[in-house]
């Protein structure tokens, strides 16, 4: 049997194992399991044996960077973001691999990254998502909270470090002025069980043609819900969250899936959110 698993701390309900269960199933494998594996990050590096039995495994918060040094070699998003939330055991050789960018940019597909983005927040995610977009031709605007604009210059000067044209500035949320091809909410606001909040004003949703939302809970953000009743495009953080999981069965085993297929996964992820909210 195949053992995989999800590494973090704490790990409370994950839609993973749910994921995952559908992805061996669309790829005819049933001798497997997939388990969530709570790690102290005092326990991580007694841990690396038992890792070494698994193959394949994601990671989620805290080790995402403290798991590299297990890993025998990296991948190219995994270098360039020093992060890791997948690992593949070929035979027994551990590459590390940064499948978040993959989901990213799989479920935005139909966005215009490479146009006038807007960023709100950097930090995690939205650091992957501020640098690909400088990477893609955008035009960046990173909006953020007074005590978060030193990260937004660390993030802005790695940019520039990497893509010496870029064109990125900084301003503060509260201070956001003019129009966007792309809006894209890298905060907690608007998660779950504060879901009358939103990331930016009225006026800035107004002012701005697309939208994405890393957040999958609820699936449909206050942020999403005002742009979809202005009719504009937006997609939410279930897309993501499965494609992300989609890079990493093609890493492990060479898997490949139809997109009628992930569509209705999502679809499932979605409705069990909602279902899990509904009963709480």
């Amino acid at each position: 049997m195949d053992k995989y698993g999800l590494i973090g701390h704490p790990l409370g309900h994950s839609m993973s194992p749910l994921i995952h269960e559908r992805l061996f199933s669309l790829s005819g494998i049933s001798d497997y399991s997939y388990e969530l594996i709570d790690i102290a990050p005092e326990n991580l590096e007694a841990s690396e044996e038992m890792l070494r039995e698994l193959k394949g495994f994601n990671i989620t918060i805290p080790h995402k960077m403290s798991i590299i040094p297990m890993t025998d070699s990296l991948g190219e998003s995994a270098e360039r973001y020093n992060s890791v939330n997948c690992i593949a055991n070929i035979n027994g050789v551990m590459t590390g691999y940064n499948t978040d960018c993959d989901g990213f940019l799989r479920s935005a597909e139909l966005l215009p990254l490479g146009g006038r983005v807007l960023l709100v927040g950097c930090g995690g995610v939205g650091r992957m998502i501020a640098i690909e977009a400088a990477l893609h031709g955008a035009e960046l605007t990173i909006a953020v909270r007074p005590s978060n604009v030193k990260t937004a210059q660390l993030v802005m000067a790695e940019i520039l470090a990497k893509c010496g044209e870029a064109s990125v500035k900084i301003c503060l949320i509260s201070e956001i002025q003019g129009s966007f091809d792309l809006l894209v909410n890298a905060t907690p606001v608007g998660m779950y069980p504060k879901t009358d909040e939103c990331a930016v004003s009225d006026e800035v949703v107004e002012n701005c043609l697309t939208f994405f939302d890393v957040i999958y809970n609820p699936t449909e953000t206050l942020l999403i819900k005002k742009a979809r009743a202005l009719g504009r495009m937006a997609v939410g953080g279930a897309a993501m969250l499965v494609y992300q999981a989609v890079k990493a069965h093609e890493l492990w085993y060479g898997g490949e899936f139809s997109a009628e297929d992930i569509s209705a996964i999502i679809s499932e992820v979605e409705n069990e959110v909602e279902k899990m909210n509904r009963g709480k």
